[in-house]
């Protein structure tokens, strides 16, 4: 596996590769990989001749009172896991080499970013869509792999793909829960054990909310009712927000009437989480 850190040397190798008339799957991550980075990874080697892995913890999309300095990284322990997947290539870049000094570029989505973690974190996916334009002008994927834990960046991506004509495939991929039920994330490391369990409500909610849909009920607001009271007992989780929207607009919905994205953000003690399922699909 090659391990790159400046464009130059990325440019070089995929530029080799698309002259052989190889494919490039391009998996973009912020680092300190779990089972959910790894199956993005194995989906782009099932599909692709090449994979190229993008190491890089994001400035632009960390608010002032984020967590952009105690996010976990271990470069080590990533490299490892990559390489036993069969990636072929990690771009892991300096911030410097990604906005240079008077960087002043920005690419945003608009609509699609208004609720849900766009209204709680105000810039966050103008640095995603920033970021991800660069990636893909610098690595020219034929496809690009997104998990599905992060349902609203999926589909701004995917929205900014089909608005700019970028000639990039944006593929899916099932999110990964730990046997629990817990939504695998790189912040769960942030967890005490005592959090840990009662992050465990979020998922629960999202499941008893699906098994009341999937025996006909169809009530917004009978079901949103549900779920806050189950998340509201639990005293060591705050909820941030708890919306049911359209799967494609992600504009807000009375009824389970159609495919409806139901997406939470929630902290445990200092550590903010996100959940997501769809429901009403036929």
């Amino acid at each position: 596996m090659i391990w790159v850190d400046t464009i130059a040397e990325l440019r070089k190798i995929v530029s080799g590769w698309r002259r052989e008339g190889l494919t490039i799957g391009l998996v973009p991550t912020m680092g300190y990989f779990h089972e959910g980075h790894l199956s993005l990874m194995r989906h782009a080697k099932a599909e692709n001749d090449r994979v190229v892995v993008s190491l890089f913890v994001n400035p632009t999309q960390f608010g002032p009172n984020e967590d952009l300095d105690r996010y976990p990284r271990d470069h080590a322990r990533d490299r490892s896991l990559a390489e036993g997947v069969g990636v072929d290539l990690i771009f892991a870049p300096l911030p410097g080499e990604m906005y240079p000094e008077g960087f002043q570029t920005w690419v945003e989505v608009t609509g699609l970013t208004q609720g849900l973690c766009g209204k709680s974190r105000p810039g966050h996916f103008r640095g995603v869509t920033t970021v991800v334009t660069k990636l893909m002008m610098l690595v020219g994927p034929d496809r690009a792999y997104f998990g599905e834990k992060d349902a609203q960046q999926l589909r701004v991506v995917r929205r900014m793909v089909r608005d700019l004509n970028i000639p990039v495939e944006v593929r899916p991929v099932p999110l990964v829960r730990e046997a629990d039920g817990l939504a695998m994330s790189s912040r769960n490391v942030y967890l005490s054990p005592e959090e840990r369990q009662a992050a465990l409500i979020l998922s629960k909610a999202l499941f008893a909310m699906r098994d009341r849909v999937q025996a006909g009920e169809t009530d917004v607001h009978s079901l949103r009712e549900g779920m806050e009271s189950m998340i509201k007992a639990e005293p060591l989780v705050q909820l941030e927000y708890l919306e049911f929207v359209d799967d494609e607009t992600l504009e807000i919905v009375e009824r389970v009437e159609r495919p409806v994205l139901v997406a939470l953000a929630a902290k445990v003690g200092r550590t903010r989480l996100i959940d997501n399922l769809v429901v009403g699909r036929l």
